[in-house]
């Protein structure tokens, strides 16, 4: 069962309770703790594993504050360190949330399938290709298991986007022959070093701006709209033609990520999707998705999202829907319950492949096609997962560095 083929709403019930355990207690998964308790009833979070006992102390905090019916935090069941995410895993827990920075998904992803748990996991899933291969395995193992796995595309849980890309399916628009996804932006966070922190303590601290962590702002947030174009086209590009770099943020605190792309990607039939994004202070947003026909155009996402026009026009009539993020625990714990637990990891993995497609082809400005992409062996991992020294590789450099 496909996640826009299953209910808007799902009408809970005396199931069952669903323990849920939270891997990574940063913003998101703060957040994701709120959503998993909104979006089903009968569900407890009962455990929490992050690296730092500050995030620990901080996410139990708001979410007291927030009186949740389901927070059943356990003392004996908070755990931090590198092995925090094995101690939660072989806690009495359901559905586990991996809300941790990107570049650990892939072995958190296989500890927690190994350990009997359906898998609800933030995007994007991986950094490099090697990751990607990694979730796409295990999602096979998931799969002869009978265990559900959800990404955090929440977009293909919003019930507009879900009604506009149909009617692009069943040919409101006639053919695509191209698209425009953007995802514009300021500044984001960014954390500080402080004088005690060891190099990987601060890196991990400061997530966002290290490629093995985060895998580049084009992986890890504009993985939303790229997904979109993956599935109105029904597939992942062919290959991937990108200029990037690092113009505005410059500075040691931004790592070793660009601060924007342009990736021009190549889908079967030679339809060709524009790709934008850059994260720059003082500069106009745009985030949104269009695509045009012969017979129309559909805006999916952003301005007119909802809306197509030509020989076909619609127009989406009903609500709005802004709580996406909480549909999608919706959507899936449906699912479980109903013994028809989704499974996207596949989907997802290519998805994140697809960023990763543009974002190397940015690095190298080498045309990167999409199945030489992943039988990459390059792997971003660190040598080593302890605190101490992890040295940053230096900011690509287009035609310089392969």
């Amino acid at each position: 069962m496909n996640a826009n083929e299953i209910p808007l709403r799902y009408p809970g019930g005396q199931e069952a309770t669903l323990k849920v355990g939270l891997v990574g207690c940063g913003g998101r998964g703060s957040g994701a703790a709120d959503n998993v308790l909104e979006g089903a009833s009968n569900v407890q979070i009962i455990a929490l594993a992050d690296m730092f006992p500050d995030k620990i102390e901080k996410i139990r905090k708001v979410l007291n504050a927030k009186k949740h019916e389901g927070v059943k935090i356990q003392d004996d069941l908070c755990f931090t360190g590198f092995d925090a995410y094995k101690k939660l895993l072989a806690s009495p827990i359901d559905y586990v949330m991996l809300c941790e920075p990107p570049g650990f998904r892939p072995q958190h992803f296989e500890a927690a399938i190994d350990a009997g748990k359906h898998v609800f996991f933030e995007k994007p899933v991986g950094v490099d290709p090697v990751g990607c291969r990694k979730v796409i395995e295990v999602g096979e193992k998931a799969k002869e298991k009978k265990l559900g796995v959800l990404p955090g595309t929440n977009m293909r849980h919003s019930r507009p986007i879900q009604e506009t890309i149909k009617r692009i399916h069943d040919g409101a628009i006639g053919e695509v022959v191209s698209g425009r996804i953007y995802f514009n932006t300021g500044y984001l966070w960014n954390y500080p070093r402080q004088p005690q922190m060891s190099d990987m303590e601060w890196q991990i601290r400061n997530w966002y701006y290290f490629d093995w962590l985060s895998g580049d702002h084009i992986v890890e947030q504009h993985v939303h709209q790229i997904d979109l174009a993956n599935w109105v086209l029904g597939s992942p590009p062919v290959q991937a033609t990108a200029v990037g770099g690092r113009q505005m943020r410059t500075e040691e605190l931004f790592g070793n990520i660009f601060d924007h792309f342009y990736v021009d990607y190549e889908y079967p039939k030679g339809v060709h999707v524009q790709s934008m994004c850059r994260q720059w202070a003082g500069t106009p947003g745009q985030v949104g998705a269009f695509f045009e026909g012969t017979k129309g155009k559909a805006y999916v996402q952003g301005t007119d999202a909802g809306t197509i026009t030509g020989a076909n026009p619609w127009k989406w009539e009903g609500p709005k829907q802004t709580e996406s993020h909480q549909q999608e625990h919706t959507d899936f714990i449906a699912t479980i319950r109903a013994g028809k637990p989704i499974n996207d990891a596949r989907r997802i993995a290519e998805t994140t492949l697809t960023a990763i497609l543009g974002r190397e082809a940015a690095y190298t400005g080498k045309v990167v096609k999409f199945d030489e992409l992943m039988k990459s062996d390059l792997d971003l991992s660190p040598k080593k997962y302890e605190y101490g020294p992890n040295e940053v590789r230096p900011v690509r450099r287009p035609g310089k560095d392969a």
